[in-house]
């Protein structure tokens, strides 16, 4: 197992962890304009940063696992995959929203979407930890 592919696979899980356990607590506790400016700040910077990470994790692990990884291997591409698709289907479509809000006028029941990528980010951020600790059981076996 490439050792890229397992550093890549750790910095994509441990930064979706920091988002979803500490960013957004975070953001959470600030009065609601500075939620606000902040969440869209953090938006505007991390669809840029994000997929710098995910996409040449996805690349090189599926690389990688092709070559020849065992089944606990393509369990973590399996992973990777959920990722992906939570994703496309459920975090960027909420962030394209929030991308446009204004600060200073932030749309009625801006609290409601900000739950919903809540609830989607666990999922996500939990394929990234889970295909990162597949590759990791699969890299010592």
């Amino acid at each position: 197992m490439s050792v890229l592919c397992l550093v890549l696979c750790g910095v994509l899980a441990g930064g979706e962890l920091l988002v979803r356990w500490g960013l957004a607590p975070a953001l959470r506790a600030l009065p609601d304009d500075a939620h606000v400016r902040a969440r869209v700040a953090l938006v505007h910077r991390l669809r840029v940063v994000v997929p710098v990470v995910i996409v040449p994790t996805v690349v090189v692990t599926v690389v990688v696992v092709a070559r020849g990884g065992d089944a606990v291997a393509w369990a973590a591409v399996g992973a990777l995959a959920v990722f992906v698709l939570v994703t496309g289907v459920g975090t960027v479509p909420v962030n394209m929203r929030i991308a446009r809000w204004d600060p200073a006028d932030p749309p009625s029941g801006w609290q409601g979407l900000v739950r919903r990528w809540e609830r989607i980010d666990v999922v996500r951020s939990s394929a990234a930890l889970l295909a990162f600790v597949l590759l990791a059981a699969a890299h010592l076996a």
